[in-house]
């Protein structure tokens, strides 16, 4: 069957999820702020939960329309065939949301586009009552500027919950962003990597997925593996796929290093749940004693930033270690996420190849993205 799915990003990694989608064969429909329609199947539903590194979830768009009366709401979600997709025990709920619209009630909204659901399924099953026992299905009604978009959330739990993450520490950056951030920096699995401030652990095991083709999907249940509407020998297939895909590497230059030993304790345990351990070298260090003595490496990093944590006293420390190291290898690359806006000046004494606004969670922030000389 034809479906149109939505794969929602924070905002600036549209790019980045789009590449992704293209890359496993998908049709692109649009690209707006935080979100790419694409042009799949039942298929496609499983293979963009499993592979996908970088949005956030994957929606199936059910219906868009204008809608400026409750009714105009209610007539054409009940027009939908919904006992295509949920079953009679199926167990449904409702979210919404409302920006510039006449259907200002976000309450309302999502009462209104329940009633229908249930009116529908009651005159499809011919029951009054529903066990909802089953299969949990979340729909979402979204209006913006009186243009009201249905969607079923695919996912579940979010796609940076990959299930590694078995030891977590104070203000992690999400697994989804982690891997942008390192889609972002081509780097490639013949280069030294290395996170000087590796906190969980998430960048360098993230980079160890991605070096082994490991689907970041591959560990995790979805709400849509338990829909009668896609047949489990669709997840069975993919999931074998997605097995006999990874490659079987040996050894990478990937390195974790943070002064934390509790969090250099809690990545190496995040690295064995995700079966990359072998492939990463987390050590206790201060950056300022790193020097690895070797050519042409990337850093690629999340380090403590005064609104996260840490204050401005250790960001200075951390700031001038990181310069220093520069001034001595101009072969290296940095490629940083932070919310200072000065971070050019301070650091690297020029201004950065590539810049990217990003949002860290609910903080703006943005990706410096420094090159090392050739």
């Amino acid at each position: 069957m034809r479906l149109k799915l939505i794969a929602t990003t924070t905002f600036g990694l549209e790019a980045v999820a789009k590449r992704e989608i293209i890359d496993l064969g998908y049709e692109i429909e649009s690209v707006s702020d935080g979100k790419i329609t694409y042009i799949a199947d039942e298929r496609g539903v499983v293979r963009s939960n499993l592979w996908l590194r970088t949005p956030d979830r994957i929606l199936m768009k059910v219906d868009e329309f204008k809608a400026l009366e409750f009714e105009d709401l209610f007539q054409r979600v009940k027009g939908y065939p919904w006992e295509q997709l949920i079953p009679l025990d199926g167990k449904f709920t409702v979210n919404g949301v409302s920006v510039k619209s006449k259907l200002s009630s976000v309450p309302a909204c999502q009462s209104v586009v329940k009633k229908a659901i249930v009116e529908r399924l009651k005159d499809t099953y011919g029951v009054e009552r529903f066990e909802e026992s089953g299969a949990e299905y979340t729909v979402k009604v979204s209006l913006l500027k009186d243009i009201a978009t249905i969607t079923v959330d695919t996912t579940g739990e979010g796609l940076h919950k990959r299930g590694y993450r078995v030891m977590p520490v104070a203000a992690p950056i999400k697994e989804t962003m982690a891997a942008a951030m390192i889609l972002l920096s081509f780097w490639n699995e013949g280069r030294i990597l290395v996170d000087p401030f590796c906190g969980s652990g998430t960048i360098p095991i993230e980079a160890a997925m991605i070096a082994s083709n490991v689907a970041p999907g591959i560990s995790r249940s979805f709400a849509s593996d338990q829909w009668e509407f896609i047949e489990k020998s669709l997840w069975q297939e993919e999931k074998k796929l997605a097995f006999e895909a990874i490659k079987d590497i040996e050894s990478l230059e990937i390195y974790g290093y943070d002064i934390d030993k509790e969090a250099v304790l809690a990545a190496r345990e995040n690295a064995i749940e995700a079966g990359v351990d072998h492939l990463i070298t987390f050590e206790e260090m201060p950056f300022q004693k790193f020097d690895m003595g070797k050519e042409r490496g990337i850093i690629i990093t999340n380090p403590p930033y005064a609104k996260r944590i840490g204050s401005d006293k250790e960001l200075e420390k951390i700031y001038t270690s990181i310069g220093k190291f520069y001034e001595k290898h101009k072969d290296w690359s940095l490629f940083m996420i932070t919310t200072d806006e000065e971070i050019e000046d301070k650091v690297m004494g020029r201004e950065a190849n590539r810049r990217r606004k990003l949002y860290n969670g609910r903080l703006k922030t943005c990706y410096y993205q420094f090159h090392g000389e050739k």
